[in-house]
């Protein structure tokens, strides 16, 4: 893998805000009413009890999944180092977890991960919604709430929809068993598998190592470094798990009564999420609008990575719940962030959601219109104050300036007409030629410090970009596009974007951060991962050159399932149910789990073999060839700085 030396020492350390940073922050605290303590009430009402200190140990590891302990620097003003309506949402998010009382009959776990887990009490058990992203998590929720409401079994869990932090975390409140024979329903929208597994494994290497960017994973709390992701206190870091739903909910109107409990669903699918549910509790007149209102602007298109958000159905999905169930709620709640409570409020905060939405959406198609790129629409939009002054309508995680670029590329593509734009040289090319014009790195670098000087520090990062890609030994252009990175984090209200320019200023100072060369699976994953999914992953990984003339038919004889023909031909894989081929390379006997767990690396054929749960006709030696085909996804790859050229990267990676 590509790496390369930390920065001196001397450079390494973060830096106070600047003069121009300052400024910025000031002009946040004159726009805003900072007075305002709403949220405050709302946030706090209804506790009943937490864990002191929160920190949740991991099942498998010394460290902990999930740790508040290192958030108490969150208290008082917000210092020049941190953006002060950011240090608001971190102090609302950070200071206030444990179990709360939505009303009698509902309760959530805050703060024990991103999101929320709520529990609805029905007549002899719990009904959970979302169990977090781990299992660590979600089990150390329902023991709280069992110790302070009493003791329930699991009558059911409802996914909201088709993100991780909303499902991963289920084997810690029930089991594999109990799903599959019914004893528990497992609810959730239709085509929930397809699109939780497509985006969290297909794309989900990619997705990890920018994540860890967004969410600000590698960066230690404090005023200088992580204090929020904004839609949440933090991420969970334990173990995942995936059971599939055995009720599916497929349209708006659909009712279920579980345990006593009246439920009314609305279809929200393609916005927030691509398979989505919110639902109405009519005895309490409580509505959870599951991600599709928060606290914040939402992203229509996620930094981490994700197909870009339908803004325009959205909006129409929040008004559709108005429609539905406005003149019937008393209570608003969702899986981020707390309540609304009262029919006037709760309603008044949709339509100023619905329309956040529709106003981004709306203008950024006028100024396209109009001729202008994407680029130049981010830079003209700004909501109206009616919009705009509403902290639940602030840039915590999602961002005006990202979201109309958005909106562009959903309906014009990335391509914004200029053919001088489409057929650019990539990073790295296009940075040497820049740096030969522009009379050499240092000089770049000796420019560059007048401008960040100057404060301007969005033009010096462009610049400077050129040189890490170029040169990414170049110990002074480094340090100063980290020095000027976090700035930028610094004035950021958006914690995403905060997180993504100081782990980028990390990234520069320290080189690519320890950890393993992939993403581990687990057992939990390997259980509930569908057969179908598995084998779409393994396309995904599979190296074209190394395949190239290449011609494999496997056949697969599950001992508990339906027999399957893999073939590996013209540098595709395919997976074929149901068939298998008269001549094959090799046949396999194998149950269906122990095949996921191979080919997820979690047991060796070595040992499957030896305990007779693997049987292998014909060409052993195809086995061994196929093996060899695949890519393995390195986990922390550059992102500041290049990666090895694309040319080199099958030979290369072999010997990492």
């Amino acid at each position: 893998m590509t790496q390369y030396s930390p920065v001196p020492q001397a450079h390494r350390a973060a830096k106070p805000a600047t003069d121009t940073t300052r400024a910025v922050q000031q002009s946040f605290k004159d726009k805003l009413d900072f007075t305002d303590q709403q949220s405050f009430a709302d946030a706090k009402r209804g506790f009943i009890a937490t864990i002191d200190p929160l920190t949740i140990a991991h099942d498998r590891s010394q460290r902990a999944v999930y740790d508040l302990s290192q958030m108490q620097f969150l208290e008082g003003e917000a210092p020049d180092t941190v953006n002060p309506s950011l240090w608001r949402q971190a102090q609302l998010n950070a200071g206030h977890h444990g179990l709360y009382e939505v009303v009698d009959g509902i309760y959530q776990i805050r703060s024990f991960d991103i999101a929320n887990m709520t529990l609805i009490r029905g007549d002899s058990g719990w009904i959970i919604v979302d169990p977090l992203t781990s299992s660590e998590s979600s089990r150390a929720g329902l023991e709280l709430a069992n110790e302070q409401l009493g003791e329930r079994p699991i009558v059911a869990v409802i996914y909201t929809h088709s993100h991780a932090d909303h499902f991963a975390g289920v084997l810690g409140v029930i089991t594999q068993e109990q799903a599959e024979s019914g004893e528990v329903a497992v609810i959730a929208p239709v085509d929930f598998v397809k699109e939780s597994l497509s985006e969290n494994v297909l794309a989900g290497n990619v997705m990890n190592r920018r994540a860890t960017y967004m969410y600000g994973n590698l960066l230690k709390p404090s005023v200088t470094g992580f204090v929020t992701t904004g839609l949440g206190a933090a991420l969970s870091m334990g173990t995942t798990g995936f059971i599939v739903p055995n009720d599916i909910i497929r349209e708006t109107g659909e009712t279920r009564n579980i345990d006593g409990i009246e439920i009314e669903f609305q279809m929200t699918m393609g916005t927030e999420a691509p398979a989505e549910i919110v639902f109405y509790f009519p005895q309490f007149k409580a509505l959870c609008m599951s991600e599709i209102t928060s606290h914040h602007l939402h992203n229509v298109y996620t930094p981490r990575g994700a197909q870009v958000r339908d803004a325009l159905a959205w909006a129409a999905q929040i008004n559709e719940s108005i429609d539905l169930f406005g003149k019937r709620l008393e209570i608003e709640f969702a899986s981020h962030h707390w309540p609304i409570w009262g029919q006037e409020e709760a309603v008044s905060y949709l339509k100023k959601q619905r329309d956040l939405y529709k106003f981004i959406h709306d203008q950024t198609l006028r100024l396209a219109n109009l001729g202008y790129t994407k680029e130049e629409i981010a830079e003209q939009i700004s909501l109206p104050d009616s919009l705009g002054k509403e902290f639940y309508n602030r840039d915590y995680y999602g961002t005006v300036h990202h979201n109309s670029r958005a909106v562009y590329v959903r309906y014009l593509g990335y391509f914004d007409g200029n053919p001088a734009h489409l057929y650019p040289l990539p990073p790295v090319e296009a940075a040497n030629h820049y740096l030969d014009y522009m009379g050499g790195a240092d000089a770049v670098v000796n420019r560059a410090r007048a401008s960040f000087a100057a404060g301007d520090y969005r033009w010096v990062a462009e610049v400077l970009n050129h040189v890490a890609m170029a040169q990414a030994d170049h110990m002074e252009g480094r340090a100063l596009l980290a020095d000027t990175l976090e700035q930028l984090g610094y004035q950021s209200e958006s914690a995403p974007w905060r997180n993504f320019y100081l782990c980028g200023a990390l990234e520069l100072r320290e080189g690519l951060p320890a950890g393993s060369s992939t993403f581990g699976a687990s057992e939990g994953m390997a259980k509930g991962m569908p057969l179908q999914n598995l084998f779409q992953t393994m396309a995904v990984r599979l190296n074209a050159e190394r395949a190239d003339g290449i011609v494999l038919h496997i056949n697969i004889e599950f001992t508990d399932s339906e027999a399957t023909l893999l073939t590996i031909e013209n540098s595709v894989l395919h997976a074929f149910p149901g068939k298998q081929h008269d001549a094959p390379s090799a046949t396999i006997k194998i149950s269906m789990m122990d095949y996921k767990r191979l080919m997820m690396g979690l047991v060796n054929a070595a040992k499957l073999m030896e305990t007779g749960a693997l049987e292998i006709a014909g060409d052993a030696g195809a086995l061994l060839q196929m093996t060899g085909l695949f890519d393995q996804f390195l986990r922390r790859f550059p992102i500041v700085t290049a990666r090895k050229p694309w040319a080199k990267i099958a030979d290369a990676d072999d010997n990492d």
